[in-house]
């Protein structure tokens, strides 16, 4: 990367936010190994605070929940055939309960991504006719559960849960539902949870750098999933899974977002619309790369 607009010569070193979570650790080994690191001011954090961060517009390019690009779509612009989402299970978006499901009468949310707790939400009051509240709570499962009948966890804490639950099989005391996996139930579809997008300003101002940082992510991310058992292997060192189970996360997820997986996208769209949760008739328009 030069870090030079097109039509100019000043150098800009883009704002780039990078997700504090295993879903998108193949993708920071691929830019660390790739060298693109160097070209970027890099902040890492929560899902919650880089969505903050790019619609307030602190940073210039990074990872965003799906409902909160919608709901933002007049400001921002998608960078193509990268995002995180699955085909099935996700492994790490889960409703986790303490009681049958149809029980249900009060939720958890340890997040406030918007895009799983809808999830949820379609499951529960779409699919299962349920009318429960919800409280917003730190993402600690056995504390949210003494409040609540079920919580939504989404990242490490979700998969940690998941991997227990089927670890144990039959004798888990709790309902673990894989959000992923429901929504392919439904829907037959893919579900796409993130997708990285550049503020529209910026991407109009220095078009050959957001073009520049697409081509490092997604070479950077092409790079680590030709080297997924070695990257799980080194990320086993410090995590508090295995390499076999970080493995099998990071061949779960999907981080493509070709044709199948758009029409996932405005299928959940249409759902979240018909919910009032983000603008009618909202689309993804993609940065020119």
């Amino acid at each position: 990367m030069t870090g030079e607009p097109a039509g100019g010569s000043r150098l800009v070193r883009p704002r780039v936010g990078h997700i504090q979570f295993l879903n998108c650790l193949p993708l920071y080994w691929g830019l660390v190994h790739s060298g693109a690191l160097m070209d970027v001011e890099l902040t890492k954090d929560t899902p919650d605070r880089l969505n903050e961060a790019l619609v307030r517009g602190d940073l210039d390019i990074g990872p965003i929940s799906l409902v909160e690009y919608l709901r933002h779509a007049d400001d921002l612009i998608a960078l193509p055939n990268i995002a995180v989402g699955s085909d099935g299970p996700v492994l790490s978006v889960a409703l986790i309960s303490a009681v049958p499901l149809e029980r249900i009468r009060s939720v958890a949310l340890g997040s406030t991504s918007r895009t799983g707790v809808l999830l949820a939400q379609i499951l529960l009051e779409d699919e299962l006719g349920l009318a429960p509240t919800y409280a917003r709570m730190p993402p600690d499962l056995p504390l949210m559960l003494r409040e609540a009948d079920a919580a939504v966890l989404i990242g490490d804490v979700a998969l940690r849960a998941v991997h227990d639950a089927e670890r144990a099989g039959s004798a888990h005391p709790l309902h673990v539902v894989d959000l992923g996996a429901a929504w392919r139930n439904w829907s037959g579809l893919p579900m796409v949870f993130a997708v990285w997008a550049a503020r529209r300003d910026f991407a109009q101002a220095h078009p050959g750098v957001v073009k520049e940082v697409h081509d490092a992510f997604r070479g950077s991310l092409d790079l680590a999933l030709r080297q997924l058992d070695t990257v799980a292997r080194h990320a086993a060192r410090w995590e508090a899974f295995d390499a076999a189970t970080l493995t099998r996360y990071f061949t779960t997820l999907d981080f493509s977002l070709g044709d199948r997986q758009l029409e996932g996208l405005m299928a959940f769209a249409g759902r979240a619309a018909a919910r009032g949760v983000v603008p009618p008739r909202a689309r993804i328009v993609f940065a020119d790369v």
